[in-house]
């Protein structure tokens, strides 16, 4: 009989990682290991350490690359490499109750040629720090199998929101809010999740969640998104595990007058490969790559040709 963890499915509350410019997108809306943050159907503590590398390098405008570029008026961003590492707690006191909580630590570079590009508005950025935390509860005591469920909760503003360029022309000026640490925002998480088996060799997930910033922070309001997953496991290699994820993003642009509405928001769907192997009895590591099958991005936006996931969890 398959181990009793084959019920867990990934946090419907997972990481959606923040955009990595005002006018870029990284159209992430990856879930991590199916088993790596709780949801089981038994109690218990699970701990998680993920983490997520991409670079932002490739300008997209609608459905395609942006040609021809540079155009007139907009700003030539060169790219925005991204690595979080993000630590995760998820305890369940039942089958019924969990609670899970979601600590990124974010290292970012950028560097853009501005909108004139001639070097005299040009600019680099370096940061590192605590982004925003996310902590959720989720139910899934609706029936005996608790196989559905519901989740509610946070993102907190943890993350700074006022870092400066630190290089080029633009040193000491402030970086576009899209490409802080943090939104300053708090947002509203609501999630719906579906798990179960489809014959004796697969088993699948079903996802959504919507995050609604609660309010706006200093002249900026990230959009609101929705992000679709749909997940499916072979089980026939034994403790081996691959795995398949579609995910779909619809974002919204952002408001205020420290946003970049006409070139933020817009709808992503990209396909996630991955595996999930043990390292010892209660130790089991797992590895992604995730890659757009469609993107149709408003304005001019930089975007990831990939995404690396690797992590590994603990339960007890």
């Amino acid at each position: 009989m398959f181990p009793q963890w084959k019920h867990l499915l990934v946090c419907a509350a997972a990481i959606q990682l923040t955009r990595a410019s005002a006018c870029s997108t990284c159209g992430c809306s990856f879930n991590s290991d199916w088993e790596s943050q709780g949801l089981a159907t038994g109690s218990g503590f699970r701990y998680d350490l993920r983490f997520d590398t991409f670079t932002q390098n490739q300008m997209r405008s609608g459905t395609d690359t942006a040609n021809p570029w540079p155009a007139a008026g907009h700003e030539q961003e060169l790219y925005t490499r991204n690595h979080y590492t993000t630590v995760g707690l998820d305890y369940s006191p039942s089958a019924n109750w969990g609670l899970n909580l979601q600590v990124p630590y974010i290292e970012r570079t950028h560097a853009t040629n501005g909108v004139i590009g001639l070097g005299t508005d040009d600019g680099t950025s370096s940061a590192s720090g605590l982004g925003d935390l996310r902590l959720t509860v989720r139910y899934q005591g609706f029936n005996p199998g608790h196989d559905v469920g519901v989740q509610l909760g946070l993102k907190l503003p943890t993350g700074g929101f006022h870092q400066t360029f630190n290089g080029g022309s633009l040193a000491g000026d402030a970086l576009d809010r899209g490409l802080q640490l943090g939104t300053g925002t708090t947002d509203l998480l609501v999630g719906v999740f579906r798990f179960g088996q489809l014959g004796t060799q697969f088993d699948y997930f079903a996802q959504a969640l919507a995050q609604v910033p609660l309010k706006s922070r200093e002249d900026y309001r990230p959009g609101k998104s929705l992000n679709l997953n749909l997940g499916f496991r072979y089980l026939g290699f034994g403790n081996i595990i691959p795995q398949l994820q579609l995910n779909g993003k619809v974002s919204g642009r952002d408001s205020g007058a420290n946003a970049s509405p006409d070139d933020t928001g817009g709808r992503t769907l990209n396909v996630s490969p991955g595996v999930t192997f043990p390292v010892t009895a209660t130790l089991r590591g797992y590895a992604f790559w995730q890659l757009p099958v469609y993107q149709n991005l408003n304005g001019y936006q930089l975007a990831p040709k990939s995404l690396l996931t690797i992590g590994a969890r603990i339960e007890y």
